[in-house]
């Protein structure tokens, strides 16, 4: 009689969602020449930054996961990029079952929290290095824009960067090691960091990046992609025809041209991220509601008012209302 019940608690723990996943099935994921392949097939990123976080919080939530996972197969998404580890096996599982990837990013300095200074990164990728949803593994976003944090010596963090690359390859032999870097980076930053397999480059270059490829395509022959690009639904000017406030053609317009551009010059670089699914109204002000913020007008490559305004950043509004540039991304990633 036991052994008939723990046969059935076992039975039932492998049925129960979130709690068993198979070593077995998970997708080899490497890197070749320029190409970023998924058990051998090129695989090209159409992917959306992620980091729920619900009105009136600055914490990310995933308690709409299950729309959200819709919404981005609607999307035609097939890849997110979140900026801390996910440590439910029940969010990567879904994830997982909807067919879309993950990207893991890890921090420097997060409190010993998987962080790379701690060297508690590595603890995560040891948990979930089997799990299908992952695609591969991001360390630090753009902290080539702040040497302070290190010191003021970038060398610090490349030596630490590369350092945190090799025990991640020591560890896991089935996903390639990428970091998101702000803009292109110079000679000195690759060849700090050969065990980096595919970099991530945050792009602002207006409605259209594809200077950056041609750049890259004479730097390096590893491959690419943007891992954040875009632009906001919010005007802080009256320009090139779009309205001063918010403004969701502006916001389509420029993502439509951008993601072109990224599919013309598919030869070169592995796909990219719109920034991003959700509007984030933690950002700027009070989390209750949606403030206008950003640097002066034209500062910045951000089309159309060179003007990065935080909280109007989402393909969807706070409650997940569609904006425009939501089939934008429909239409061209069902393509």
């Amino acid at each position: 009689m036991k052994i008939i019940n723990l046969f059935i608690v076992f039975v039932s723990i492998i049925l129960n969602e979130g709690t068993v996943y198979h070593d077995n099935k998970t997708d080899k994921v490497t890197t070749s020449n320029r190409q970023l392949l998924v058990n051998n097939v090129p695989y090209f990123i159409k992917g959306v930054c992620y980091h729920p976080v619900p009105k009136g919080s600055t914490k990310r939530s995933f308690s709409k996961i299950d729309q959200d996972l819709n919404l981005m197969g609607e999307a035609g998404i097939n890849t997110i990029r979140v900026y801390e580890p996910i440590d439910q096996i029940e969010i990567l599982n879904k994830i997982d079952q909807a067919g879309i990837k993950v990207i893991i990013s890890f921090g420097f300095n997060q409190g010993g929290n998987y962080d790379i200074y701690s060297g508690t990164f590595i603890d995560y990728i040891n948990k979930f290095k089997n799990h299908n949803a992952i695609l591969f593994w991001e360390l630090g976003n753009e902290y080539n824009y702040h040497p302070e944090w290190f010191g003021g010596d970038l060398k610090n963090w490349y030596d630490e960067l590369n350092k945190s690359a090799l025990i991640i390859k020591e560890n896991d032999k089935n996903h390639p090691v990428a970091t998101a870097h702000g803009e292109l980076p110079n000679s000195k930053a690759l060849s700090s960091n050969p065990n980096i397999d595919i970099w991530g480059l945050n792009v602002y270059r207006w409605d259209d990046p594809s200077t950056i490829f041609k750049q890259w395509e004479l730097l390096s022959d590893k491959p690419v992609y943007l891992s954040e690009s875009g632009a906001d639904s919010y005007m802080t000017i009256e320009k090139d025809g779009y309205s001063k406030g918010e403004n969701q053609k502006a916001q389509a317009d420029a993502n439509s041209k951008i993601i072109d551009a990224v599919f013309q010059n598919s030869d070169i670089v592995s796909g990219l991220f719109i920034f991003s699914f959700l509007d984030g109204l933690w950002k700027a002000g009070n989390p209750d509601k949606q403030d206008v913020g950003g640097w002066a007008p034209n500062s910045m490559g951000i089309p159309y008012d060179g003007a990065p305004n935080e909280e109007f950043w989402g393909i969807l509004d706070i409650e997940r209302n569609k904006k425009e540039t939501f089939n934008v991304l429909k239409e061209k990633f069902n393509k």
